[in-house]
């Protein structure tokens, strides 16, 4: 094969500016086109579409582009207007997803690590007492709320079915929680305890609320928002377990300002795509003592010279939040697939 040609200094400077000039020519044609496109929020995702609500409030439903890698609710896009397809609902398409400002995400067995929500202000933990109180399942969500950066609110519901003494057990259990800084509400649709104070925590903010199952979200959604109209679901004799009752999630206006996003409920949220080092960030209260062990690979079990265990000893640290963070670790190996290797 014969060689090429050296290209000459004057040459080479001619290559160069031609090929500055094609991409000025490129970036004023992308600016064109970005400037007729308009600008709207995603305020449900459905399969390959998603509906958009524009800055007058009309909501269009989207094709969404196949160079972009995910929509969810609460992106903010520029989309752009078509004659209707499919059957007269599909109206437009999505162009470009905008930068987000926090996204929620899970990890999911066959597509990896995928998107719930984007740019929410906080995330509505809510658990209840049936089948039972999971704290477990509460710091699993607190770890994503810390690797997330999005201020986290606990919200035990369904609280009427608790006796006085079920009551001062689980007030007991979640002031731990308290103490370390987060927002703990006990809530009841049927006699509307709590109810206001959620009100207020979700007036101007973005929430996504995230549970289990059953635990009384779609129902708490009815509270706050009545013509939200979530169906609401029965609790399984067989397992426990509440049935899924939400199947596409929805970004919702509250009337006082505000809005919330409703996803599909999980059962069990996974944390295997984390590093071991982020899960154990995500205890707040362990990060005075990281790097303090006397062995920098410290798994802080048995470890010599652990300065968790010591703090768990001395008092400073919940026994029962050390023995949570500990069954989270060993979930992540048995939750993994077997074709995704650890992070």
């Amino acid at each position: 094969m014969a060689k090429k040609p050296k290209l000459t200094h004057r040459q080479k400077r001619q290559v160069a500016a031609n090929r500055s000039k094609r991409l000025k020519e490129k970036g004023k044609q992308s600016e064109a086109d970005l400037s007729s496109l308009e600008t709207g929020r995603v305020i449900g995702r459905f399969g390959k579409h998603a509906d958009i609500e524009d800055t007058s409030g009309a909501i269009s439903r989207c094709h969404i582009r196949r160079t972009i890698e995910s929509v969810v609710c609460g992106d903010d896009v520029l989309f752009s207007r078509g004659e209707a397809s499919d059957g007269g609902v599909v109206s437009g398409v999505i162009e470009v997803v905008k930068d987000r400002k926090s996204v929620l995400t899970r990890p999911d067995f066959y597509d990896g690590v995928k998107p719930i929500a984007a740019n929410i202000d906080q995330i509505i933990i809510v658990s209840a007492v049936l089948p039972s109180l999971s704290l477990n399942i509460i710091d699993r969500y607190l770890v994503a709320c810390e690797d997330t950066g999005i201020q986290p609110v606990i919200v035990l519901n369904k609280v009427e079915l608790m006796s006085d003494e079920e009551r001062e057990t689980a007030a007991s259990q979640l002031e731990n929680y308290r103490s370390l800084g987060y927002q703990v509400l006990l809530t009841s649709c049927k006699t509307g305890e709590g109810l206001d104070q959620l009100n207020d925590l979700l007036n101007d903010r973005v929430s996504v609320f995230v549970g289990q199952s059953g635990v009384g979200k779609s129902s708490l959604i009815n509270q706050v928002l009545p013509d939200a109209d979530e169906l609401v679901g029965d609790i399984s004799d067989n397992s426990g377990l509440g049935q899924h009752t939400t199947t596409a999630a929805k970004l919702l206006h509250l009337p006082a300002g505000g809005d919330l996003i409703d996803s599909p409920g999980v059962r069990e949220f996974g944390l295997w795509h984390l590093p071991t080092e982020r899960v154990t960030w995500g205890f707040i209260e362990f990060r005075d003592y990281l790097g303090g062990c006397k062995f920098r690979d410290c798994k802080h079990l048995n470890d010599p010279g652990c300065l968790l265990r010591q703090a768990v000893e001395d008092g400073e640290i919940s026994a029962e939040r050390f023995a949570s963070y500990h069954k989270i670790l060993a979930s992540m190996d048995e939750q993994r697939p077997s074709h995704a290797s650890p992070p």
